[in-house]
């Protein structure tokens, strides 16, 4: 392809699986499972120039918290740009190196970072209506559970969207942050707003009980 992909992390055509470091992880951990764009980094719509990024200072303590916990951090995140054709893997690539090298300035480590490019107006391979990977479904959560040997039920969620909140109550979590949301219970599923610092407060403390 024009953009390199037989050079990413693909472990099919529109799902990027990476794993991050090395810090290894024993088997029954629950995680962090953070969105990224509107979550980690400020939203730019459909980002695809690192020199756009900016980070979302509220994620900082959070995914720092969970570092020193030892509890892994995996970036579950949909693009569907890629599907419609907007911008590449390759551009993929920089803008997600940009955010993991903003987040290492301030020492705070992800694990690994799962991203879904496929969409129902994709064309071609990436073309497909209700993906299992592509959150509101749990695939990517179900998958680096899988790799990771991961507790869900145990395992967080932080998401700007309801999309995020139902992919971690698919997946089978019971707690997730909705960024400037509200809160409420979706079969199961706590939802907590994420808005102020005592929102944050209130995800670090769960972080450090895991």
């Amino acid at each position: 392809m024009a953009d390199g992909s037989a050079a990413f992390p693909l472990v099919e055509p529109g799902l990027w699986v990476e794993r991050i470091g090395t810090r290894a992880f024993s088997t029954g951990l629950p995680a962090l499972f953070l969105d990224r764009d509107g979550t980690i980094n400020i939203d730019t719509d459909y980002p695809s120039d690192p020199a756009d990024i900016v980070l979302r200072p509220q994620m900082l303590p959070a995914i720092e918290a969970a570092n020193r916990q030892g509890v892994p951090v995996v970036i579950v995140t949909n693009q569907s740009g890629i599907a419609r054709g907007y911008f590449g893997w390759d551009a993929f690539a920089a803008v997600n190196r940009r955010v993991l090298d903003l987040l290492a300035e301030r020492n705070a480590a992800v694990d690994m970072v799962l991203a879904c490019g496929y969409h129902e107006k994709g064309t071609g391979p990436l073309a497909g209506a209700d993906h299992p990977m592509r959150k509101p479904n749990p695939g990517m959560l179900i998958e680096a559970a899988r790799l990771l040997g991961l507790d869900l039920k145990r395992s967080l969620i932080v998401g700007d969207k309801p999309a995020d909140m139902e992919a971690g109550q698919r997946a089978g979590l019971t707690r997730g942050w909705l960024v400037d949301g509200e809160g409420s219970t979706i079969d199961g599923l706590a939802v907590s707003p994420l808005r102020d610092a005592h929102d944050v407060g209130g995800l670090l403390a769960a972080i450090r009980s895991l």
